[in-house]
């Protein structure tokens, strides 16, 4: 709505003539009134205030403002025009590709739940399957108005697979915790059966049967109060100075007065690195004791600790059987096993190569496993060579 201009003109005029009216000798309130009636008729027939009218396209957002406000966005989000995808940010165009700019909303989503959304003003939906097999997506739609409404798009993959990772540890572990509690509970009602004729021989079987399932499951509950705690302080980089060198040796030298000097050898080359000690043994201790569960027994372990440029290398060999290909992508899972019943006969947990991803990973270094059958196993540990004091 504009607001009419004042006549100044006219004011003007009416003043002037008032003025004149009082030199000419002219009553003074006489004047006045003349003056008001004039004012009173000019603003009488002052113009009426114009509105103005837009037609229905007039003061929409364009194309181009469309793009650059839900660009920014780091989500993907849609910008519909009813139905079809009048823009996409960055985030969205790399989610469901840039061909979907100008489609259909209802092909571009193409699920029940995500269609059934469209055609209502606001809402949102899970859709399973939306950018590959596994994906879960939370979408969700907000009107602007009678035409254009805004589509976000929230990925929640990570957050089930964490759930589903979580609910696979708790049903893992409870059924390694039930293995030995089974036995133990079994052998010990057997000995405590009055009734029961159990000959010497078979209670020192028994005892010892109770004993290594009790020191399985104390290894166990180790394994997974480390692994814990290493994963409550992934985020948290370790600053300690280490000669890993030295420490491969000193671990070696006492693993070898318990099995044997001649089960595990060691070439190791000083070399510095930043990292948590507890740890970095930790590491070293359990790839020597997969080597030696696993290895060939009349074939040493082979331990060797070399500078490569910036980076310190870190080996442990056994010569073995050695491992199926199908099988060194998951051997850093919790509870995996090749062979589930020669582990636990070798007394192994499940949880020692996941312990050592763990602690490489919080190390920013890079863990690597290579197989031959029938030749061999080699686990390779490579970390940053810390810089000089």
């Amino acid at each position: 709505m504009q607001r009419p201009k004042l006549p100044w003109s006219g004011i003007a005029v009416a003043i002037g003539t008032s003025a004149a009216m009082i030199v000419a000798g002219a009553n003074f309130w006489l004047a006045v009134s003349v003056l008001i009636l004039w004012l009173g008729s000019i603003w009488l027939s002052r113009p009426e205030p114009t509105v103005e009218t837009r037609g229905p396209d007039e003061g929409t957002v364009s194309r181009q403002a469309m793009v650059e406000l839900v660009e920014p966005f780091s989500v993907p989000v849609l910008m519909l025009d009813n139905q079809r995808i009048a823009a996409a940010n960055a985030a969205a165009r790399e989610a469901l590709g840039p061909h979907v700019v100008g489609q259909d909303a209802r092909v571009a989503l193409r699920h029940p739940a995500a269609i059934k959304l469209l055609d209502q003003p606001e809402g949102s939906a899970m859709v399973r399957g939306l950018t590959g097999a596994r994906s879960i997506w939370q979408v969700n739609r907000v009107a602007i108005d009678s035409r254009f409404s805004l589509i976000e798009l929230v990925n929640r993959t990570a957050e089930a697979d964490i759930s589903r990772a979580h609910t696979d540890f708790v049903a893992n572990a409870s059924h390694e915790l039930r293995t030995p509690l089974a036995s133990i509970i079994g052998y010990i009602e057997t000995l405590s059966d009055p009734d029961a004729k159990v000959d010497k021989a078979t209670t020192a079987r028994f005892h010892a049967t109770v004993l290594r399932e009790a020191k399985r499951l104390q290894s166990l509950v180790e394994d997974l109060m480390s692994l814990s705690r290493i994963e409550a302080e992934k985020h948290d980089v370790p600053t300690d100075r280490i000669d890993l060198g030295q420490l491969a040796e000193s671990i070696v030298g006492e693993v070898g007065a318990t099995v044997g000097e001649e089960r595990v050898t060691v070439s190791a080359a000083s070399a510095n690195v930043t990292g948590d000690r507890q740890q970095l043994d930790q590491v070293v201790r359990n790839l020597i004791d997969n080597a030696l569960k696993y290895g060939a027994p009349d074939k040493p372990v082979e331990v060797a600790v070399a500078v490569e440029g910036r980076d310190v290398l870190l080996t442990v060999t056994d010569h073995g059987e050695g491992i199926h290909p199908d099988h060194i992508p998951y051997l850093t899972r919790r509870f995996y096993r090749t062979d589930p019943g020669r582990s636990r006969q070798a007394g192994g947990t499940g949880l020692g190569l996941a312990i050592v991803k763990h602690i490489v990973e919080r190390h920013r270094g890079d863990l690597d496993i290579s197989s031959t059958l029938g030749v061999g196993t080699t686990v390779a540990i490579r970390l940053a060579l810390a810089a000089s004091a």
